[in-house]
């Protein structure tokens, strides 16, 4: 019986030693980042301890809205009055621009977002060179009949510094002298966002059926993508103004809106949700209705516009605010910083380079500040720097 025993307990000395083996060796491998990750931060931190603060990449654009990137640094940015720009990953600005003949610039609206297809340039395995479809959106204001004023999100095909081949994906968008919304950006889900304005008239907000105070989800076709909430292009609704979009590490979704007299706000924007226009702004509350995270209040104004998140902030522009916001988000609280205010005038864009770096885009020849004989810009910014 006694050597039963001993040999029952060497079997389970056995298995423990293996057991204790096989955890050690889980911990480790979880704990051992690897090559390619830790060389690709050691190269983002000198890079960014090498790059200043702020860099000016171009100058003497005419009211810039927003910015496209090209995977190998290049960019395309959009002039309001209707002309698309191309400047070179060293900042050398193309003398030539393109032009979009049905463009109807009138107040807030022009030619205003741009957004590169996520397959416009995809490494083919194999080969240096990129296989692409090669398509770019653009979201302008237009006139049917010279009266009325409109919206619609367009693709082209883009090749050697041409456009060609217009295709509207998401047509007649209710346009206004004012409010006419115009971000549009590829979400992770490969699916096309697109910001709308209520077009100065509020009611049409709370109508899900309208096109106009949205935040729409469409196929890169112009679909309604199969989940949408409302069996339609909706999104979200309720917005007066939004014009900033991006995603955090989370893959939620935050927008920047205008408010009304102040309350600008900062949402995190989900399926089917009512964000509140005309009904609730700032703090107030009414069943069914999202309030925002973070809003201006009734004594200072942001007038955001552009937005993007990096590291664990969402940075966006401020048009009347006149700054670089910087909304730190930590759990759930928003505390919000103020960076270059008053030093560049408007901020319209605000984007993430491929180098890691924001892009922003300043807007002060678009009636409504003082430009210099430098404006419009679009400036390169360190956000390690700030």
């Amino acid at each position: 019986m006694k050597k039963i025993f001993f040999f029952i307990a060497i079997i389970l000395f056995g298995i423990l030693i293996v057991v204790n083996k096989v955890e050690k060796k889980n911990i480790n491998i979880r704990e051992i980042p690897s090559p390619i990750s830790s060389q690709k931060q050691s190269e983002n931190e000198e890079i960014n301890s090498d790059v200043p603060q702020f860099t000016t990449i171009a100058e003497g654009l005419d009211t810039p809205w927003a910015i496209a990137f090209f995977p190998e640094g290049d960019m395309l940015v959009t002039e309001r009055p209707g002309k698309v720009r191309y400047v070179d990953k060293n900042g050398k600005l193309a003398q030539e621009p393109i032009a979009l003949d049905k463009v109807k610039e009138i107040g807030e609206g022009g030619l205003l977002g741009i957004a590169l297809h996520p397959d416009f340039a995809k490494a083919s395995p194999g080969k240096p060179d990129f296989s692409s479809n090669r398509y770019v959106y653009f979201y302008y204001t237009f006139s049917n009949n010279g009266q009325d004023t409109l919206n619609r999100v367009v693709r082209m095909k883009y090749e050697n510094n041409k456009l060609s081949g217009e295709e509207i994906i998401v047509d007649n968008i209710p346009g206004n002298f004012n409010h006419n919304g115009g971000r549009i950006k590829f979400g992770p889900d490969k699916n096309l966002y697109i910001t709308t304005g209520d077009a100065q008239d509020p009611s049409r907000s709370q109508d899900k059926s309208s096109l106009a105070g949205k935040i729409l989800r469409v196929t890169d076709t112009g679909k309604s993508v199969s989940d949408n909430p409302f069996n339609n292009l909706t999104y979200s609704y309720g917005h007066r103004n939004p014009q900033g979009i991006a995603w955090g590490k989370d893959g939620s979704l935050l927008a920047t809106e205008h408010g009304s007299s102040r309350f600008d706000e900062l949402n995190i924007i989900e399926s089917g949700k009512n964000y509140g226009w005309p009904d609730i702004r700032g703090d107030e509350e009414r069943s069914g209705m999202v309030k925002p995270v973070a809003h201006s209040g009734a004594i200072t104004t942001w007038a955001p516009a552009g937005a993007a998140f990096t590291d664990e902030s969402l940075f966006f522009g401020g048009l009347r605010g006149e700054a670089l916001y910087q909304a730190v988000i930590k759990d759930n609280d928003v505390s919000i910083k103020e960076h270059f205010k008053g030093e560049f005038g408007r901020i319209r864009e605000v984007i993430n380079g491929p180098d890691g770096m924001l892009y922003i885009t300043t807007s002060n020849r678009d009636g409504r500040g003082s430009p210099d004989s430098t404006d419009d810009r679009v400036v390169r910014v360190n956000p390690k720097k700030l």
